[in-house]
């Protein structure tokens, strides 16, 4: 297996914004955000076979490594219950996720530079949990589909948009019994702190002291560069750092939630901020984009932090 981006010196790619690609700029439905039901439809394959070839054929121009998400975001024990699902059905569903990425990974032409990622999100809403749960129902809670994930084979599994310190390491946990890689992507609020109001340098720290395995590398997800950019000015910390995918929009994560539109940034504009903020995360070496973000963003930031 090709080395995880934290232990190699290559730069890697990943996909930016699948959901709201889907919903704003192909007009899918897609109840309480969840892509992976799109799976099971002729036309939503086809759009997320397109989305994701994008991206494949950009990292091969770059000669970069890429990190292939499943679209399991939401396919977790309570989103899926909301959508009829048993657990049962679950495990099918990420077993299902696993096998599609990994047949776009054996129809790319760089194959070989391709990791399967396995997608774990939140159990509540991505900007705002309404219940904090502990470390052990964390564990319990998340361990269903990370072990789904793992048993299929992903490289490694990463616990995306998360709002607290206990889910994070929950979730590490269930990765760590699993036998599999974990990485964990916090999200901040526009004063750069996680939404329980953590700073995160304590929610690393914390992360990887309560941890039975710490996870390999750390990212930011669903925020601007300009929410942040403060937090990371200093600190040994930041070498925990490997990954980075913002939004292009300013938006708070509140005005982001009411949003009917989809609001896309400026690419050129969040390509130089990537590149200013490589020398503020010495270890950055994952490149990708979330909510509004498209190929037309990931290949700008591709383009700036190479120039720089």
């Amino acid at each position: 297996m090709m080395k995880l981006p934290h232990v190699s010196d290559r730069p890697f790619l990943t996909d930016a914004g699948l959901e709201t690609w889907l919903l704003f700029q192909r007009g899918f439905d897609l109840p309480f955000f969840a892509s992976f039901p799109l799976l099971q439809d002729a036309a939503g394959r086809a759009a997320m076979t397109e989305y994701f070839s994008g991206f494949l054929t950009l990292a091969k121009e770059q000669s970069t490594g890429f990190v292939l998400d499943t679209c399991t975001w939401r396919a977790n024990p309570d989103w899926a219950a909301r959508m009829g699902h048993d657990a049962v059905a679950l495990a099918e569903i990420n077993a299902e996720a696993v096998r599609y990425a990994m047949a776009l990974r054996d129809g790319a032409e760089a194959r070989d530079a391709v990791l399967i990622n396995g997608v774990v999100g939140p159990r509540d809403d991505g900007y705002d949990p309404a219940q904090l749960m502990s470390v052990i129902e964390a564990r319990a809670y998340h361990q269903l589909q990370v072990d789904a994930l793992a048993q299929y084979g992903v490289d490694l599994v990463s616990a995306i948009t998360m709002t607290n310190t206990a889910e994070a390491i929950g979730i590490a946990n269930a990765a760590a019994q699993a036998g599999v890689p974990c990485v964990v992507s916090f999200t901040v609020e526009t004063d750069g702190r996680l939404p329980t109001g953590q700073h995160l340098s304590e929610a690393i720290a914390e992360t990887d002291a309560k941890s039975s395995e710490r996870p390999v590398y750390y990212m930011i997800n669903c925020a601007h560069p300009d929410h942040f950019r403060d937090v990371v000015g200093q600190g040994t910390w930041r070498n925990r750092i490997s990954g980075l995918r913002a939004n292009a929009s300013r938006l708070s994560h509140a005005e982001l939630d009411a949003c009917e539109s989809l609001d896309d940034g400026d690419p050129q504009e969040l390509g130089a901020l990537y590149a200013d903020l490589k020398a503020y995360l010495p270890r950055l070496n994952v490149f990708g984009g979330c909510c509004g973000t498209d190929l037309r963003h990931v290949s700008s930031i591709c383009q700036a932090v190479r120039a720089a």
